[in-house]
């Protein structure tokens, strides 16, 4: 007989002190990834008040979206609750690219993924997309059934908004740039062996990707070729770091010997939090705290 172990999380801030009896006014954000689960409550305050962490082998497949993410879920007293004002999904499918509004056609939403990756999508996939009004444009992503499916299960008529993970980077990336006065901004979103790299200018986004890398070495040259293609000066361009990504990590020291401007980011400063939030670093849930800003933008 298999044993089903309840997940432990290994940040959590504010659970104990959330109400369930207040889930209509609040808006549950989730983040779910190859192997990551986390999510954050944003309160009718429009305070975010909850948020916690959990690291999986693998989070997307059968098993754990039939075993242990299904038992997380029922026996979590706040990821239980509801009914929700809203649900944000955000997923990290490898499978996205972006469209200007002017362009896009939503029934070719498909065919710009194929596009993409020079293959169709496989059948347990479709294209699903989400629009930027104040940006002009839309991503459009692969999203799986299996995933769509499990979250309408689990939440039963309620509204539910898939994103894709760069989403939530747009958005706080829009949020922080507009409260800097350099023109060009350039953030490194790190997970593991993987990168995000986002530039605007003057606000405007000029360059997104998230690309894999095997080493730090690796890494480096990659962005530097990137802000050489972009013509930027690595010697005077602004680079924030976000995500898994320590002072004591690889890429840290070998991005700091061609980036003399590299820092750990701060927090958009459009995000109301709790003071308990104080204890994180800032720079770690980029991703997770843009899903609550989109009403900001």
């Amino acid at each position: 007989m298999e044993t089903t172990v309840s997940p432990v999380p290994t940040v959590t801030i504010g659970a104990n002190a959330f109400e369930p009896s207040q889930t209509n006014g609040s808006i549950l954000c989730v983040e779910v990834g190859r192997d990551r689960f986390r999510f954050l409550v944003q309160n009718a305050r429009r305070q975010v008040c909850v948020l916690e962490d959990y690291t999986f082998p693998s989070l997307l497949n059968d098993h754990l979206l039939t075993g242990l993410l299904p038992a997380l879920i029922r026996e979590h007293p706040v990821l239980s609750a509801g009914p929700w004002q809203g649900i944000r999904v955000a997923v990290n499918s490898s499978t996205f690219t972006l469209v200007p509004a002017s362009l896009f056609r939503k029934e070719y939403a498909g065919s710009y993924l194929t596009l993409m990756r020079g293959g169709d999508l496989l059948p347990h996939e479709f294209a699903h997309f989400c629009a930027h009004h104040d940006e002009g444009f839309l991503s459009v992503f692969s999203l799986e059934h299996p995933v769509a499916d499990f979250f309408a299960e689990m939440y039963p008529l309620q509204p539910i908004t898939f994103v894709q993970q760069t989403d939530g980077l747009l958005w706080a990336t829009a949020s922080l740039a507009r409260h800097t006065l350099a023109p060009d901004q350039v953030w490194l979103y790190f997970e593991d062996e993987f990168v995000t790299i986002i530039y605007r200018h003057q606000q405007t986004l000029r360059y997104c990707n998230r690309v894999g890398y095997r080493n730090a070495q690796d890494l480096t040259y990659y962005v530097l070729y990137v802000l050489d293609e972009l013509k930027l000066l690595p010697e005077t361009t602004a680079v924030n770091l976000y995500g898994e990504i320590t002072p004591f990590a690889d890429a840290y020291t070998e991005l700091g010997r061609f980036l003399p401007n590299l820092t750990f980011g701060s927090v958009p400063p459009n995000l109301n939090a709790t003071a308990e939030f104080t204890e994180l670093p800032d720079h770690r849930y980029l991703a997770l705290y843009g899903l609550s800003l989109i009403s900001e933008l």
